[in-house]
């Protein structure tokens, strides 16, 4: 009896290991750590750190609240990263994603259907939440008061139809541009919103110059997305005179330069009259002291 009663109390203390296992996970197995998404033009990857071991991870998605699906591109893989572009699309729906880690030993010693370390990354929307990047634009003169700014669109990774979509394809009425302004050489910047990517500036200062900034601009998104990065600067060039192209900064450089100027012509001029009045002075006394 007393053997029967040892054998109970090992199976009993097994039976808790075990649960407390599966409950726990194997610490053995690290995690993904820092698990975060990132996303430009809708090429959306989802990006973690682990600690150095020979383990493999499995990338699972869902669409909030649904079944949960592998990625096929991103099945034990070694790599930290995983490009779900094809899976999320330019989607305007809420995604979940579970980074799993791998290990051949746990399987074999609890099946399947084992708990293996696993992360949850944040809910992401690709719609609403994928950056956009800097616009390209040209400047087209109208008179000397109104200028045209001609914006294209950046090309993305999503396809359709074997034809690469750009951010207008996909955003449509959505997207909007923004446009910054100013005059040369000062500090006073004005904006504007225009739904077209052909944009008409006007009440420019004839013959003034001019610089322009433009950027995607998507009114229905978080206030954290809503604005894309900003262009390159791109300035048109007016009919003044090269003084009112001039910086504070380049200015004062200049005023630097005539003070000095002046004061060294002063100082030379006062050093010129002091040795001519010296001169002048030694002539004299020695005309004086020449007997007669």
């Amino acid at each position: 009896m007393g053997e029967e009663v040892d054998m109970e109390d090992e199976n009993k203390y097994l039976g808790v290991h075990l649960d407390n296992k599966q409950i726990n996970g194997d610490t053995s197995v690290p995690k993904a750590q820092n698990v975060h998404w990132t996303s430009l033009d809708f090429q959306t990857i989802l990006k973690w750190t682990v600690e150095e071991s020979e383990h493999t991870y499995t990338v699972l998605y869902s669409e909030k609240n649904h079944n949960w699906m592998e990625v096929d591109n991103c099945f034990s893989i070694s790599e930290t990263e995983c490009d779900m572009t094809q899976q999320l699309e330019a989607s305007d729906k809420n995604y979940e994603a579970d980074i799993r880690a791998d290990s051949d030993h746990l399987s074999e010693e609890f099946g399947s259907d084992y708990d293996f370390p696993h992360t949850y990354a944040p809910v992401f929307n690709p719609y609403k939440e994928s950056n956009i990047s800097a616009l390209e634009f040209s400047i087209t003169d109208v008179d000397e008061g109104t200028v045209i700014l001609n914006i294209t669109h950046p090309l993305t990774s999503i396809t359709v139809g074997g034809k690469r979509q750009t951010i207008k394809d996909i955003l449509k009425n959505d997207l909007g541009y923004k446009i910054i302004y100013y005059k040369s050489g000062s500090t006073g910047k004005k904006d504007k919103i225009a739904d077209s990517s052909s944009v008409e500036v006007s009440g420019l200062d004839a013959g003034q110059s001019y610089c322009f900034m433009v950027a995607a601009f998507i009114p229905s998104r978080p206030k954290a997305t809503r604005l894309g990065a900003w262009s390159t600067q791109q300035c048109r060039r007016g009919d003044t005179h090269f003084t009112q192209d001039l910086s504070l900064g380049a200015w004062v450089g200049i005023i630097f330069i005539l003070i000095t100027v002046i004061i060294v012509f002063i100082t030379a001029t006062i050093l010129c009259c002091r040795r001519n009045h010296k001169r002048h002075k030694n002539i004299q006394t020695a005309q004086s002291s020449v007997p007669i």
